[in-house]
């Protein structure tokens, strides 16, 4: 993945048979191809394919995706970079689109989250190899209390996340999953923006594109703001909060 993306990553997914493993094994492919998509930084249009697949979609043509805000996005196989937050993704404004069924819904969420939980890991991969290798002070800068705890806490935010997205089973579960996994990733990118200082925001150096990742990917499928509020009201309606893990 690190050596192609975006439709040569599209094709050589196909060669390698990422069809026959969504339709037969998802449980295993998805976790494995999203979470590699956020670590390496590259990009596909697996997404579509994802929710096409548990809508029952037999149309190629990319799904309308609803965005945070009431927005709506088509993920464009072999279009070009389009105009987002994160310029390198072929997304795509429409008017308005269809409403998905709920487990194509929850199946486009846990792909996500899985997405974003290797976003996030990548970010704290570089802050973490910064703070090994930068020195203020005389000193080590992962010497630095306040840098130890921006990456634990990072750390954290991230096992917790990938702890819901193992335990994310139904509806609720790929909302909540999704919504862990963004606060995570949002997390990470506070964090490590920190603990990087100024050359992080450069374009020399990758932080910023795990950040625009970030921030294009919550808001696909509802942001991590709008699933803790849809999950809330949920769970008041309900009158009680189901049991997600049995401990």
């Amino acid at each position: 993945m690190a050596a192609a993306t975006g439709p040569q990553l599209d094709t050589a997914l196909v060669a390698l048979g990422w069809p026959d493993l969504l339709a037969e094994w998802p449980e295993l492919a998805v976790p494995l191809v999203f979470r590699l998509l956020g670590e390496t930084g590259a990009h596909a249009a697996v997404l579509d394919d994802v929710v096409r697949h548990a809508a029952g979609h037999a149309d190629p043509g990319p799904v309308p995706l609803p965005f945070a805000g009431e927005a709506w996005v088509v993920w464009e196989r072999d279009g070009e970079p389009g105009a987002a937050v994160d310029e390198e993704l072929p997304l795509r404004t429409v008017a308005a689109g269809t409403e998905l069924p709920a487990q194509a819904i929850a199946a486009g969420r846990r792909a996500l989250g899985w997405w974003l939980l290797g976003t996030g890991r990548a970010m704290l991969t570089l802050a973490r190899g910064h703070a090994l290798e930068r020195t203020q002070f005389g000193r080590p800068l992962a010497s630095f209390q306040a840098v130890r705890h921006r990456l634990a806490e990072t750390l954290v935010a991230l096992e917790g996340a990938e702890a819901a997205l193992d335990t994310a089973e139904g509806e609720l579960g790929a909302l909540l999953g999704k919504a862990a996994a963004g606060q995570a990733a949002l997390t990470a990118a506070r964090h490590c923006q920190q603990v990087l200082g100024g050359i992080g925001f450069t374009a020399e150096h990758d932080l910023h594109r795990h950040v625009r990742r970030t921030l294009v990917l919550d808001g696909l499928l509802g942001s991590t703001r709008e699933l803790i509020r849809e999950a809330g009201a949920q769970i008041r309606t309900a009158g009680r909060a189901p049991r997600m893990a049995q401990l």
